[in-house]
């Protein structure tokens, strides 16, 4: 039997400044992530959007998140398998489209992990599992656009 899990947040606007939303410009597109017990995540737009580049934005968040899964599951799967992980890098890309009408989404994800494994660990396991983890991590397997992974597994000769 599956088991439900709730995530609770509260996204507070800060962006007033004054007179609301009384015209387009008129306000800042800012808020704030808030979740008990944790730090507070400073947001803001795309700012090809109108966004504060210094902030994160809902599509930096994605994106992270989706790689951050990916990441936590493979170090899951690594560890029962007997791949001995001692280094994990990503820089994921994920490319959004904007429609003429103003509409955006994401078309797709490619995630770039630069693994390090230990010499007795096999590679090519390591390789294999990364094909394992769309069936288990819970944002990859909510996300509707491809995700690719690109991953580049070498070997740490000093573990």
């Amino acid at each position: 039997m599956s088991k439900h899990h709730d995530y609770h947040a509260q996204i507070a606007w800060t962006g007033n400044t004054g007179t609301g939303t009384s015209t387009y410009r008129a306000y800042e597109r800012t808020w704030d992530i808030e979740i008990e017990g944790k730090p507070v995540i400073h947001c803001s737009n795309d700012p090809l959007l109108g966004g504060n580049p210094a902030l994160h934005n809902p599509e930096d968040l994605l994106i992270s998140a989706l790689s951050a899964c990916h990441m936590l599951w493979y170090l899951h799967l690594c560890a029962n398998a007997g791949v001995v992980v001692t280094s994990y890098l990503d820089n994921p890309v994920g490319t959004g489209e904007v429609e003429p009408n103003g509409a955006g989404r994401f078309l797709r994800a490619e995630l770039r992990p630069k693994i390090t494994i230990s010499q007795q660990s096999d590679a090519e396991i390591a390789q294999k599992l990364h094909g394992d983890i769309h069936n288990y991590c819970f944002i990859a397997r909510s996300m509707n656009f491809p995700v690719t992974i690109q991953p580049e597994i070498t070997t740490d000769n000093t573990f």
